[in-house]
């Protein structure tokens, strides 16, 4: 297995993200990153942003990359079915009843205002994105909710690349003026329903360490923190 997760936006922008395994040393993983980061200096990439454990802060900062935040890691077995105990209504962007880019202006709406540091892509990157990681049937992921008549958030559950039963979430927010009602709760617990549906057997959430209200989501939710990660960035 690499030891690292690697998503390329052409010559935009790379996202990868260490995956931490037994077995394995420091020096494995600079090794392995080193490989990386020639390939990312051979082909002039516009940036690179990096997950990868804080032990190894001080080797990366030598090499010219800064410190964004730190993530926090949770996760949550999909054992046992997920009792739903509220009244939200929930469409895939794939039934047509929403257009990409009432999809997309949504989403932009969400990201407003969040306690999270890392530095936003362009709505366009994101949308790019989606499709490109996860394949034709992108849209099938894309959720919007809505409370009544109201729309209150959006979702973009999905098996993470490389696993065949690791649950994450592309993008999981709340549109801002129906913040603090317990929204945030509900519909992270509607989409793991939806994430064991399609067949994820775990799932693993990140957020920034400054969210306190997304870790007390997860908390909320069964989720047991796993792991603690820095958010590096390096550009030309």
């Amino acid at each position: 297995m690499q030891l690292f997760n690697l998503i390329k936006n052409e010559k935009a922008y790379w996202l990868v993200d260490q995956v931490k395994m037994e077995g394995k040393s420091q020096e494995d993983y600079k090794e392995a990153f080193k490989k990386i980061l020639k390939a990312y200096d051979e082909e002039q990439i516009g940036y690179l942003s990096l997950l990868m454990d804080e032990a190894f802060e001080k080797w990366l900062l030598e090499r010219d990359f800064r410190k964004i935040s730190s993530i926090v890691e949770y996760t949550k077995l999909l054992e046992e079915e997920i009792n739903l105990d509220n009244d939200l209504l929930f469409h895939s962007l794939a039934e047509g009843l929403m257009t990409d880019t009432e999809f997309a202006q949504v989403y932009e709406l969400c990201r407003t205002g969040t306690a999270n540091k890392n530095i936003p892509q362009p709505i366009e990157q994101v949308m790019d994105s989606i499709s490109k990681e996860l394949g034709e049937d992108w849209r099938s992921h894309c959720y919007y909710f809505l409370k009544g008549q109201k729309l209150v958030g959006i979702s973009i559950p999905h098996i993470e690349m490389g696993t065949g039963e690791e649950g994450r979430m592309f993008y999981f927010g709340v549109i801002p003026e129906m913040r603090g009602m317990g929204l945030g709760a509900e519909i992270h617990k509607v989409t793991l329903s939806i994430m064991k549906k399609i067949k994820a057997t775990y799932y693993v959430g990140s957020t920034d360490e400054s969210n306190a209200h997304m870790v007390q989501i997860f908390k909320k939710n069964g989720c047991v923190l796993r792991d603690k990660k820095g958010i590096y960035r390096i550009e030309k």
